[in-house]
């Protein structure tokens, strides 16, 4: 748990506000929305550095020191903004930089398997589009529900809303805690249900987002989950998005023309503050 002061100073700032992007830093209880409904839960969001001349620069390429001391200026567009980085815990800024080259080094490897099991070609378009992926992190804490069942003005009762990832697939790193995360599975000649997703020892859960399933032509459904933490304790995960390039063209669903995921993306995040 940082210190008040530190998640104010590195606190989400909407576009035209300070030096805020409108995505990039602390959330409150609160702050997050989902299908329109408040989640119950604190955050930080860090996304793929920017750098001038192209929409996002490479892994660790961001010359930005300290909390939001970079070599930019704002103010900012919509997610072209500097990563807010805590001073606490010494060391935490080093050892996240760190794992985001191990989750982009893993991340290539998964969709470079997933492209090799559609065939047609498809290794080389998910390594061709993926080669500047547009990552986004999260740290995300779950304090558990109020036992009444309500949140706040909306009383949606979870801790995060049901929803689909964007982009390719979800690394998902999370603490001990069971029955919290759950997933909608659909088996056919059945009703629809939530399963629990628990924590397997040494292990990462990775959700399919939407462009992968716009990609393999809907043979692969994007994961539809959310996150209901009624038990005691803090819940902590680390969901790393490994996303298509910020200018990939990924087909569009039936009837529809193909998106370019850096309009997908801005599209998603504009709805989800309130």
């Amino acid at each position: 748990h940082a210190p008040a002061e530190e998640k104010a100073r590195m606190r989400r700032l909407d576009v035209g506000e300070g030096d805020g992007d409108g995505a990039r830093g602390y959330q409150v209880i609160g702050d997050n929305v989902t299908e329109g409904k408040r989640d119950w839960h604190e955050a930080i969001d860090w996304y793929r550095p920017v750098r001038e001349g192209e929409p996002f620069a490479s892994a660790g390429d961001d010359g930005e020191e300290g909390p939001r001391s970079h070599d930019r200026q704002g103010p900012y567009e919509l997610l072209k903004g500097v990563n807010a980085w805590p001073a606490y815990p010494e060391g935490f800024r080093e050892v996240y930089g760190e794992y985001v080259e191990k989750m982009l080094e893993l991340g290539t490897a998964v969709v470079r398997a997933m492209g090799l099991a559609l065939g047609d070609g498809m290794e080389e378009v998910f390594l061709k589009s993926t080669r500047k992926s547009a990552w986004v992190m999260r740290a995300i804490g779950y304090p558990p529900l109020p036992e009444d069942g309500t949140t706040g003005k909306d009383e949606g009762g979870v801790s995060c809303g049901a929803h689909s990832d964007y982009g390719c697939v979800t690394l998902l790193l999370a603490d001990e805690t069971k029955g919290a995360l759950q997933a909608w599975v659909e088996t056919e000649g059945e009703e629809g249900r939530w399963v629990d997703v628990d924590p397997v020892e040494g292990a990462l859960v990775v959700n399919i987002g939407d462009m992968m399933s716009r990609w393999s032509g809907g043979e692969w459904k994007a994961t539809r989950h959310r996150v209901v933490h009624k038990g005691g304790g803090y819940r902590v995960s680390v969901p790393f998005f490994f996303e298509p390039d910020w200018d990939a063209r990924v087909p569009g669903k039936e009837g529809e023309g193909e998106v370019m995921y850096g309009n997908y993306l801005e599209g998603k995040v504009k709805g989800n503050f309130l």
